[in-house]
């Protein structure tokens, strides 16, 4: 990861939640902060800001110590916000590309599935507010769906920690790109005119490439 940080030369890091496995953090001095983060992530391509996205197994454990201000002060890299008020921010966004970063997936042929409330009540606000990416964690996989019917690339990057290998559902071939039930990581790059993104193993190499025009259509 840190030598695909550096060949990409990175502007920031996304972790999709789960950060701390298995039960979160106790308390802000808990010392899984240092040993899991801190000297783990040490190369120094991965030395930019973190934004950190809070999962299930965070919330099983004092999910306010992640949220606390002393933690930036012990890893300024370490960044992480609840927020909630997507829909209004989409609205207002006047940004090229519009991505969604959350835990839980949408859309998922790994062990979780669907996510049914995020189907009912947050599919149509991406729906609506033309979003072109939901970024996920959640399975312990790496996956690149594309909606057929919203367009919406739905990808999964699950693949930092324990990977639950052969666990796949049946899933249209025509909406799935990449299923990879290993360890790894995922980058996208992004201009004013495409939008790149590579799914690469825990070794750095590629595992599926796919790019994103906004003038033209999708290729591979």
């Amino acid at each position: 990861m840190g030598i695909v940080g550096e060949k990409l030369d990175i502007d920031f890091v996304i972790s999709t939640g789960d950060n701390f496995y298995d039960d979160g953090l106790v308390g802000v001095d808990d010392p899984a902060f240092h040993s899991s983060f801190s000297n783990i992530y040490t190369a120094p391509s991965l030395q930019k800001q973190w934004y950190i996205v809070l999962g299930n197994h965070d919330y099983r454990g004092d999910v306010l110590a992640q949220l606390s201000p002393i933690l930036r002060k012990r890893d300024s890299r370490f960044l992480c916000l609840r927020s909630f008020i997507l829909n209004a921010a989409l609205k207002h966004s006047t940004a090229k590309w519009k991505i969604v970063v959350g835990h839980h997936t949408i859309k998922s042929a790994s062990q979780h599935g669907n996510t049914l409330e995020l189907e009912s009540q947050l599919l149509p606000i991406l729906e609506e507010n033309n979003v072109d990416f939901y970024i996920n964690g959640h399975d312990h996989c790496l996956e690149h769906i594309i909606d057929t019917k919203s367009h919406i690339q739905f990808l999964t990057s699950g693949g930092g920690s324990m990977a639950w290998r052969g666990d796949i559902k049946w899933w249209n071939p025509e909406e799935l790109k990449l299923f990879y039930d290993g360890q790894g990581f995922m980058s996208v790059e992004l201009t004013k005119k495409a939008a790149n993104f590579s799914y690469y193993d825990v070794f750095g190499n590629v595992l599926h490439k796919w790019s994103l025009s906004k003038e033209l259509d999708s290729f591979a």
